[in-house]
């Protein structure tokens, strides 16, 4: 799974105002446990699903991720947002070496043609991304918080789960390994400085929490979607 529901953790400081980072932690706490509880995450982190259950939940990360990169290339000068956009972080290439492992060659084709089963919550999910992403860097920041800092978060561990429960070889789990990223933590704390820096206004840092509590919601969306569309294909 995408580590977006893993544990973001950030502190304020004692007695001053209450930081971006700390209030996007807080703000975001019930989105972030309902997407952690869902039973698809459940069932995948507990070793009761298959391979293929994680096979799928790369395709829907594929998707949602290139809507995401593509709508943030867009905005690389950006004043406000700019400076959060790092390669380091970028996942499409790493998941599409991932479907290429768990579906074959021709992975892309079975994307296209519907072998590979999109679910309706990643596709609107994925329109939001292209859509909504135009025209609000407060949108596009929210998610790319809650997406990678996500996975730089759980990915490792996800990582190791999923290898220990059903046998999936490294070459298999690219999206979870950030190897331009040796210290994850180091890296997260200056991302939660960047944020706390940047000069957002009031208006703008209400959009992101809000924004932030969706993303979180919208992942829980592609779980559920995920759990129906595995029931309906084992009663087929």
């Amino acid at each position: 799974m995408s580590a977006a529901a893993a544990e973001i953790t950030a502190t304020a400081p004692l007695g001053g105002p209450e930081r971006l980072s700390q209030e996007l932690k807080s703000h975001t706490a019930a989105a972030h446990s309902a997407a952690e509880e869902s039973t698809f995450v459940a069932d995948l982190m507990g070793g009761k699903l298959d391979a293929s259950a994680l096979a799928s939940l790369l395709a829907q990360s594929l998707v949602i991720y290139r809507a995401m990169e593509d709508a943030l290339a867009l905005h690389s000068n950006h004043s406000q947002l700019g400076g959060f956009i790092d390669p380091k972080l970028a996942r499409v290439s790493a998941l599409e070496d991932d479907l290429a492992y768990h579906y074959g060659a021709d992975w892309e084709e079975q994307l296209t043609d519907g072998r590979i089963a999109i679910v309706p919550a990643t596709a609107a999910y994925a329109q939001k991304l292209a859509t909504l992403g135009l025209a609000s860097i407060e949108f596009l920041l929210a998610h790319h918080y809650v997406r990678y800092m996500g996975d730089l978060s759980g990915g490792a561990i996800i990582q190791r789960m999923v290898k220990r429960h059903y046998g999936i070889a490294d070459e298999g789990l690219n999206f979870y390994a950030f190897a331009d990223i040796p210290k994850p933590k180091t890296y997260k704390d200056a991302y939660r400085d960047r944020l706390d820096s940047t000069d957002f206004t009031r208006t703008q840092k209400d959009a992101i929490l809000d924004f932030a509590a969706e993303s979180f919601e919208l992942n829980r969306e592609v779980f559920v979607g995920l759990a129906a569309e595995r029931a309906r294909t084992l009663a087929a």
